[in-house]
């Protein structure tokens, strides 16, 4: 007998007497302790007797439940697996932590005298081996079984599994009429839910509500046992469970299914139409059941993580092309006549196989353009693949390319793709070409040549079709000429040479990319920036962009940083390098004159400096102010220097 008595709350006074199995508490109406508070949950808990003990069990309530016990509050949360056992005196906080219903236990007179426990028999899993040899050396259970498991090993889907072990249980325990699967939950290990609950079709024995319901009791004995268990007379064995006792369930088997030591779930079989039915042979045979059901279980799960992962990366690979697809000709800025001229010339070769050679200095855009080449092509749909030669040595760029066999070096311990084969159908762009070393430059030669390519260790060569787009920043045909780099190789690479202007031959186009930029980095940062001031973008026009695109694009990105809310960028925000230029005319100073005479007293003051700066290397200083050496000269000779 269990005495609760509300000492806080709208049901304050109210004392309930309790002998049941089960009490429930809430807000509902129909809970035996009906609690009208507002703040608890329509079931928030329940009371039930175990063996000699009862047993207060939280239900996962919204405002939760303590246990105050000699002074000390303890939550029933998932640190007590949301149940703690009821001391006589406890005080139950339920519901708001501020203004709670508070219920006193009491126990008095001891728990209903225990029924006495029926417990038949169990197999513990450890038992497996000696069960399969007592089967194995009967041939008509061991067909029977066969028949039985064969169904499992043609599911793959887990609702499909389930149901085949539903059919097998039905098959091999003709007593069974209700069978529950309950399996561990993926985010709670502790936490164990039903997956399927089956009625034998034409059992009279139970509704179908009945069927859905599955023993918490045995998956605990399961558990501890960690062993299959047979019952004769479960209302008497687990008489506190109310899923037993709703149920009417008169005898059941219980088997675990595991993984390894892990136990992953369980299947139950009852039986409510006759007790004591089942025997030792169907648990035995119940077992080796569950030992086939668990990889059966385990093998869907599996094919189901990787059918969401493949829809996953479906969708990922979906997202990255799509976006790779924006980096058409479209979407390249540039509207100096420089850069139409490169688009008009991709244009023409972008739906051939011809090799495409893009050089430029660094940070001109390289990649980019050989980005937009391939989602321009006929090749979109195969992959784009990427290699910076100079960024690995020579081994490892050669096994990287071409790739390689297990066992072909000391580290090679499985077969490896090279990005030839990968980029098979698509594209392969090789950044940085002038980078690549000799010995490497002749299989690079062989594979467009010949379209075929031999893996480290291999001893096959490989058909592929991959157009090859390269990039340098360097001058090959003075490396040819210096022995850097192969001739015939170069020739292979020069079908369709293409120079990509520095930015300081484009300067129409750098307003345009730093607006862009600012954009872009306005949106990263979450800034509001109201743009350039005319003066910072005459001083971002005047600078000379060693770094071309990617040193601008750097610039704005430390200016979007640096800014003000709802700011203009003006000149004084600028990078001291590019400040130096807005103040170059004021130190030039030229003397009152015609226009004519003051521009060429700037221009003369200008070649003195980039000549300083380069220690009258003319060479150097040609490249720096974007002219030839011929012009160079010519402009000397007019000023007399």
């Amino acid at each position: 007998m269990i005495t609760l008595q509300v000492v806080e709350g709208s049901a304050r006074g109210r004392v309930f007497e309790c002998a049941d199995s089960i009490i429930s508490l809430g807000r509902g109406e129909h809970n035996r302790v009906s609690l009208p508070d507002y703040h608890l949950s329509g079931e928030h808990g329940q009371i039930f007797l175990e063996g000699d003990q009862y047993i207060y069990r939280d239900l996962r309530s919204t405002n939760g439940s303590r246990v105050l016990r000699d002074d000390e509050a303890i939550p029933v949360d998932a640190r007590t697996g949301w149940e703690i056992t009821l001391r006589d005196g406890d005080q139950i906080y339920l519901g708001d932590p501020v203004a709670p219903v508070v219920v006193v236990v009491r126990l008095r007179g001891g728990a209903p005298e225990a029924q006495s426990e029926r417990l038949i028999a169990s197999r513990s899993i450890v038992d497996l081996p000696a069960v399969v040899d007592r089967v194995e050396h009967d041939p008509a259970i061991a067909l029977r079984l066969y028949k039985a498991v064969q169904p499992l090993n043609a599911r793959l889907d887990m609702g499909a599994t389930l149901e085949a072990v539903a059919d097998s249980i039905f098959d091999l325990l003709p007593d069974a009429t209700h069978v529950a699967v309950l399996l561990r939950s993926d985010v709670d290990k502790d936490r164990f839910t039903v997956a399927l609950s089956r009625t034998r079709e034409g059992s009279s024995s139970s509704s179908r509500v009945d069927a859905v319901r599955a023993s918490r009791s045995v998956l605990r004995r399961v558990l501890s046992e960690r062993a299959a268990v047979i019952t004769a007379n479960a209302q008497k064995e687990l008489g506190s469970s109310e899923s037993i006792m709703g149920g009417k369930i008169l005898s059941m088997i219980a088997m675990p299914l595991w993984r390894g030591d892990e136990i992953t779930g369980l299947i139950q079989a009852d039986n409510r139409s006759s007790a004591g039915m089942f025997d030792e042979r169907d648990l035995e045979i119940a077992l080796l059941l569950g030992a086939q059901a668990a990889l059966a279980v385990d093998n869907a799960s599996l094919v189901s993580r990787l059918k969401i992962a493949e829809e996953r990366l479906r969708g990922e690979n979906t997202y990255l092309k799509q976006r790779e697809e924006n980096r058409r000709f479209e979407s390249i800025i540039g509207e100096s006549e420089a850069m139409q001229q490169v688009l008009r010339q991709l244009q023409k070769v972008v739906d051939t196989r011809a090799t495409v050679c893009i050089e430029g200095e660094t940070g001109t855009g390289k990649e980019l353009i050989a980005t937009a080449i391939h989602y321009q092509s006929s090749r979109r749909d195969e992959m784009f693949v990427a290699q910076n030669c100079a960024a690995l040595p020579e081994n490892l760029l050669e096994s990287e390319l071409f790739g390689h066999k297990k066992g072909a070096f000391t580290s090679a311990d499985s077969d490896k793709k090279g990005l030839f084969e990968i980029a098979d159908g698509g594209t392969l762009f090789l950044d940085e070409i002038g980078e690549m070393p000799l010995s490497l430059q002749a299989k690079v030669l062989r594979a467009l040549q010949e379209g075929t390519i031999r893996p480290l260790g291999a001893t096959r060569e490989r058909q592929i079709d991959v157009r090859i787009v390269c990039a340098t920043n360097r001058d090959l045909a003075a490396e040819v000429e210096k022995g850097g780099f192969r001739q015939d190789l170069y020739y292979r690479l020069m079908v369709f040479p293409l120079r990509l202007p520095p930015l300081r031959e484009r300067r129409e186009d750098i307003p345009l990319l730093a607006e862009h930029f600012l954009e872009r980095y306005c949106h990263e940062y979450r800034v509001e920036v109201k743009g350039f001031s005319q003066e910072g973008l005459d001083a971002l026009c005047a600078y000379h962009w060693p770094g071309n695109i990617r040193e601008l694009e750097n610039e704005v990105q430390r200016l979007v940083i640096q800014a003000e809310p709802t700011s203009w960028i003006e000149v004084a925000d600028l990078s001291p390098r590019l400040r130096k230029v807005e103040g170059t005319l004021a130190r030039i100073s030229p003397k009152k004159g015609t226009l004519k005479e003051m521009m060429e007293q700037v221009e003369r003051w200008l070649l003195a400096e980039a000549l300083r700066e380069h220690d009258n290397n003319k060479t150097r200083t040609a490249q720096t102010l974007g002219i030839t050496r011929e012009g160079l000269h010519k402009k000397l000779a007019k000023f007399g220097m």
